[in-house]
C-alpha cells in the first residue's frame, strides 16, 4: 500500500516506543494481509533505540516521529487524527496480525452496516511459549459491558472499528499511563453492541519487561478512575449503574487492602472511604446520588504513579 493513497479503506495505527527489536515483525504482519486497501501509520513515540532506523526500511508506511515520549494514548490519538480510512484498526508493536485478519473483519462489517466495532479471538504467547487465556478473559458478543467491568476483555490489536465511532467517543484518555484500553472499551461497550469474530486472528506476545502491565502495581486504581468517569457521563441506566457501583466497591476494597499491606496509610484511607461511599450508594438505590463534579484527575490520586519497587513481583 502506497502512503500516498488519499482514501484507503482502513487506517492501521501502530504506536511504538523503543521496540526496535520487534517493530519490523509487526509491520510485516500488516504487509502480509490478504486485504490490501490500507494505510499503515506508525507513531514513533520518542524512541531512543534503533526504532527509527528500522522504520526507514519500510517506505510503504507513514511514519510520524513524535518529539518526546508522551505515552501510548497520545500516540494513538495522533494516529486517529491522521487517519484517512473509513475504518480504524490498532496494532501494538509487540503483537502480530495473522494474514486474514483484516479481510475477515471487513467482510463482517460490510455485511452488517449497523455494527460499529468488532474484535477477534487471539493466540497468547508469553516469553516465547503459547499459553491459554484464563476464564476471566473469555470473549463475548453483543452487550459486553458487564464483562468489561472487572478487566478489559478487548485487546486493542484485535479491534476494527468505524472511524466515526472512535471520534464520537473521544479517543484514548491521555491522562492514563495504563488501562487506557479498559477506559475506552467501557465507553464504547456502554453505548454499542460489540461483535466477536471467533477466529484467532492476532498473536499477543507478552512477558517482556517493557510492557506497561509490568511497570505499575495497583492497576485497579486506573480502573477505578475509569469507572468513576463512566458514572459521570450520565448515560447509564439503573441496572448498569448498580453493576458499576458493585465493581467500584470490589476494586476499592482490593486497593485498600493492598495499600494497607504495604503500609501506605494515605492510599489505604482514600480507597477505603471510596469503598464506603459506593456501598452507601448501593444501599440507597435509585435515584443514585452521583455528584456533578468530575472525578479527581488521575495524577492527583494517591498511589496512581507508583511504579513497582525493586523486589516486587512483576
Amino acid at each position: 500500500m502506497s502512503p500516498e493513497n488519499p482514501k484507503p479503506r482502513v487506517s492501521i495505527i501502530v504506536p511504538t516506543y523503543n521496540r526496535g527489536y520487534c517493530i519490523a515483525e509487526a509491520i510485516q504482519s500488516v504487509r502480509e494481509q490478504t486485504w490490501t486497501d490500507w494505510e499503515l501509520i506508525v507513531l514513533d513515540d520518542g524512541s531512543t533505540d534503533e526504532t527509527a532506523a528500522v522504520l526507514r526500511r519500510f517506505p510503504d508506511i507513514r511514519t510520524i516521529a513524535l518529539p518526546r515520549n508522551a505515552g501510548v494514548s497520545r500516540a494513538r490519538n495522533r494516529g486517529i487524527q491522521e487517519a484517512r480510512g473509513a475504518y480504524i484498526g490498532f496494532l501494538d508493536s509487540d503483537d502480530l496480525w495473522r494474514p486474514r485478519k483484516l479481510e475477515t473483519q471487513l467482510e463482517w462489517m460490510e455485511a452488517h452496516p449497523e455494527c460499529r466495532v468488532c474484535y477477534t479471538d487471539e493466540i497468547w504467547i508469553r516469553r516465547g511459549v503459547r499459553v491459554n487465556p484464563m476464564r476471566k478473559h473469555q470473549k463475548r458478543s453483543g452487550d459486553i459491558f458487564p464483562f468489561c467491568l472487572p478487566l478489559c476483555i478487548v485487546s486493542p490489536s484485535s479491534v476494527l472499528m468505524r472511524a466515526s465511532l472512535v471520534r464520537e467517543v473521544g479517543g484514548f484518555d491521555e491522562s492514563l499511563p495504563a488501562c487506557e484500553d479498559y477506559d475506552l472499551w467501557l465507553r464504547i461497550a456502554s453505548r454499542y453492541c460489540v461483535h466477536w469474530v471467533e477466529e484467532k486472528l492476532i498473536v499477543k506476545r507478552g512477558g517482556h519487561p517493557d510492557q506497561l502491565s509490568a511497570r505499575y502495581w495497583g492497576m485497579d486504581g486506573f480502573r477505578v478512575y475509569a469507572l468513576e468517569k463512566i458514572l459521570q457521563e450520565g448515560h447509564l441506566d439503573e441496572e448498569r449503574i448498580r453493576l458499576v457501583l458493585q465493581e467500584l466497591v470490589k476494586k476499592c476494597r482490593i486497593l485498600a487492602q493492598g495499600f494497607a499491606k504495604r503500609g501506605k496509610r494515605a492510599e489505604e484511607d482514600f480507597y477505603r472511604s471510596r469503598m464506603q461511599r459506593y456501598e452507601q450508594w448501593k444501599i440507597l438505590g435509585p435515584p443514585f446520588p452521583i455528584p456533578e463534579e468530575k472525578p479527581e484527575r488521575i495524577g492527583s490520586l494517591p498511589g496512581w504513579n507508583r511504579e513497582k519497587e525493586s523486589g516486587e513481583p512483576r
